[in-house]
């Protein structure tokens, strides 16, 4: 299972780019439509307006994507992500630019 470094936020009932936002490791299954994150169960939705994931079991949508060195995460502009633990080393040293790891190339 590939397991990246990845920005999250939570899109349903929050208004645009308005939701609590993370960067956390977020595991993906092999074929990339589902991701495991937080103890939820994410599966790849396509057709949403805001949102590219839905929480299997909440029916919650959440927008998943790579994070951005400039720190413009969200969608439509700059957020305050929490940062998780564990993720924290490798978001840091990317930040300084180095690669994420699982994506020395690109």
């Amino acid at each position: 299972m590939a397991r990246r470094v990845m920005y999250l936020q939570l899109k349903t009932g929050y208004d645009t780019d308005r939701g609590p936002s993370w960067i956390a490791w977020v595991r993906f299954s092999k074929t990339w439509q589902t991701a495991y994150v937080h103890g939820r169960t994410l599966r790849r939705w396509w057709g949403l307006s805001s949102a590219n994931f839905v929480d299997v079991d909440s029916g919650e949508e959440f927008w998943l994507s790579g994070p951005k060195r400039d720190r413009t995460d969200g969608r439509y502009g700059r957020g305050s992500p929490a940062v998780d633990a564990d993720a924290a080393g490798p978001y840091e040293a990317f930040l300084g630019g180095v690669p994420l790891p699982g994506r020395e190339r690109g």
